[in-house]
């Protein structure tokens, strides 16, 4: 089977977009949100400022060459039962980053938001869990589950191929006990401060390392069940895969029952993403883009873009949304005075790759 990696077109990629000052901005998007119902669409340029790296780079190349293929994970062969070991070895070096990564200012912003109720709906295409980190503090998890939709899964959950479904910070505990040279390796990195390296979808590139003594451990649930099965995957959508018909259809309905779509940190690559905005056009619904660099929606008719880093407008426009409340409410307060600004190195000082002689 051969796939393609999303991409945006080269005609995409040449538009060009006016600048815009912050305050210019802020009033802009302001505007746009005040009069609530607004639907949130999200992407993996709002965790920059969390330390995790986005898919693309500022001219929309796609920048992760360790993308994985939904037909190898789940393949019942050879080939299947090899491509899951290498999988896990780089997710359980890459994880931690994920799972320690806290919200940054902009997820709190937005999370005030959806506090007072502008944004009922939100849908992220992050598998980090920091939207809802960023509102766990003031939502119930049944809360959280209907108004942000995780359209391409979660790191957060691992499930068995027979539905056995149990948390990923069980998983690693499993993974570090069933490997101890590569659990010496990563109290090693924690002892000195080093850092791997970490994709958005929380994995390392590894060279010259042999992935076959990495073991990958058996699901208990099955064993009970009187059957060996150590085909375990993490709660994503993988390239190759579909989205589950509940999730697809959620998706629309989210976009459908608001009144306008603003979509923050992403390049709409990916189908799943880019046919939601296709959708909300198409319903003439209000859409407003905020995204540094081309996304594939760039000159899509009734499509509005701001061009300018989250980071530099999103509290001050909930203050313009909220006025004198984001002042006075001890909630909104807290959240906007909350979040991390800890965007990834851009030099060579961490270590990119993992070698062989590492371990």
């Amino acid at each position: 089977m051969r796939l393609s990696v999303p991409t945006i077109p080269h005609v995409v990629t040449s538009t060009s977009t006016k600048t815009i000052s912050p305050s210019a901005a802020v009033e802009h998007i302001a505007s746009f949100l005040a009069s609530g119902n607004v639907c949130l669409l999200t992407g993996a340029g709002v965790s920059v400022d969390s330390g995790i790296r986005a898919y693309r780079g500022r001219d929309g190349r796609y920048m992760n060459p360790n993308y994985k293929c939904y037909h190898e994970l789940v393949a019942d062969n050879p080939k299947g039962h090899a491509f899951r070991h290498r999988y896990w070895l780089r997710s359980f070096l890459g994880y931690p980053s994920i799972r320690d990564a806290q919200p940054n200012t902009t997820h709190y912003a937005l999370a005030a938001l959806q506090h007072t109720g502008h944004i009922p709906k939100l849908v992220t295409q992050n598998v980090d869990g920091l939207h809802p980190k960023a509102i766990a503090h003031l939502w119930d998890d049944t809360r959280i589950e209907e108004q942000v939709l995780e359209l391409h899964g979660t790191l957060q959950r691992v499930h068995c191929k027979f539905g056995h479904v149990i948390s990923r910070d069980t998983f690693q505990h499993w993974l570090s006990t069933s490997n101890p040279p590569w659990q010496a390796f990563v109290d090693e990195l924690e002892a000195t401060g080093k850092t791997v390296r970490t994709n958005p979808d929380g994995d390392v590139e590894l060279e010259g390392v042999s992935y076959e003594d990495f073991v990958v451990p058996e699901c208990p649930e099955c064993m009970l069940e009187g059957r060996h099965n150590s085909n375990q995957e993490p709660d994503l959508i993988f390239f190759g895969e579909s989205i589950p018909k509940i999730i697809r259809e959620r998706s629309f309905h989210d976009v459908e029952q608001s009144d306008k779509l603003f979509l923050v940190g992403t390049t709409l690559a990916t189908f799943s993403a880019y046919r939601l905005i296709k959708h909300a056009v198409e319903l003439k619904k209000s859409v407003l883009l905020l995204n540094m660099g081309p996304t594939r929606a760039d000159g899509l008719p009734g499509v509005e873009k701001i061009e300018i880093p989250t980071s530099h407008v999103m509290r001050d426009t909930v203050r313009a949304v909220l006025g004198t409340r984001a002042h006075v409410d001890p909630v909104i307060v807290n959240l906007l005075n909350n979040g991390v600004d800890a965007p990834p190195s851009l030099d060579r000082s961490e270590s990119d790759v993992v070698q062989a002689g590492d371990t």
